[in-house]
């Protein structure tokens, strides 16, 4: 396995490793990424093609955060400094593994990593909660801190995430993606972070 080291600046250059690692898995090593971006909304494709999405990216950069438009799915996600964000990218051949198979192995992955720390973690997603979508990891009992998204090309997949890991973040995420998720319309409770 290739091990790429990211940088958090210049946010923009984000999507340079998930090509790196992309380029890695496709000629068959499989390749990971760890990163703390810091000051940065990754927006997904849905976002910015959201009429709302000129407000929504005016309102991330007016409270300090870089907007910026990752590959992966998913809504956007405020990285204010200590969220960790990783990627893995594994070559496609193998036919039988399918897009469910690999967001079973990345969550299972993240719940084992967590556990290990003495989390009380499980798989789902609290109601209205920050980056939307079935592939989530929260409290137990509390709320969401990890998403999962994936990108998928016909020689290489790349699965990404985000890790809430302080309060902090939490209290900073669930400030600026409430008014950001009120411009793009998605419903979000702040509480859910």
């Amino acid at each position: 396995m290739d091990v790429f080291r990211s940088r958090a600046d210049p946010p923009v250059a984000a999507r340079s490793p998930a090509d790196d690692l992309l380029a890695s898995a496709a000629s068959g090593t499989p390749a990971v990424s760890v990163w703390r971006p810091s000051g940065v909304m990754a927006f997904g494709r849905r976002d910015a093609r959201d009429d709302g999405f000129g407000r929504a990216a005016g309102i991330a950069e007016s409270r300090g955060f870089e907007p910026i438009e990752r590959e992966v799915g998913g809504r956007a996600v405020a990285y204010p400094g200590e969220t960790l964000a990783f990627s893995h990218a594994v070559p496609t051949a193998d036919a039988s593994a399918s897009i469910t198979d690999r967001y079973e192995r990345a969550t299972e992955a993240v719940i084992g990593a967590l556990s290990g720390l003495g989390a009380d973690v499980v798989a789902g997603e609290p109601d209205a909660s920050f980056c939307p979508g079935e592939h989530s990891i929260r409290v137990a009992e509390g709320g969401k801190l990890a998403g999962l998204a994936q990108r998928v090309r016909a020689d290489a997949a790349l699965v990404s995430g985000c890790v809430v890991v302080t309060s902090t973040d939490a209290d900073a995420i669930a400030a600026v993606t409430e008014p950001v998720y009120d411009a793009l319309s998605v419903r979000f409770d702040p509480a859910s972070v």
